[in-house]
């Protein structure tokens, strides 16, 4: 690994022939680098949405029901204290 001056040396000596900021160089060079990592992993099969996972059990319940439900399981919850 390069010392911190040469390694400052050899970052202004690219910048200046690739006519960039630093910033800019260091930039370049991550998304050259990166752009091959990405492009050697391998693709994965895409996620099933939160409905598509549930899908099997049939249509979800609607909010009403969802409501008339609660109200019958809680009906005498209160009566025991």
């Amino acid at each position: 690994m390069l010392g911190g001056r040469k390694l400052e040396a050899a970052l202004k000596v690219q910048t200046n022939a690739h006519g960039v900021s630093p910033a800019g160089y260091v930039c370049k060079v991550l998304e050259r680098d990166l752009a091959s990592a990405v492009e050697s992993q391998p693709s994965r099969a895409p996620f099933k949405t939160g409905p598509g996972m549930f899908a099997k059990y049939g249509q979800a319940p609607s909010a009403e029901e969802i409501d008339a439900n609660r109200a019958d399981m809680f009906q005498n919850f209160g009566d025991h204290f």
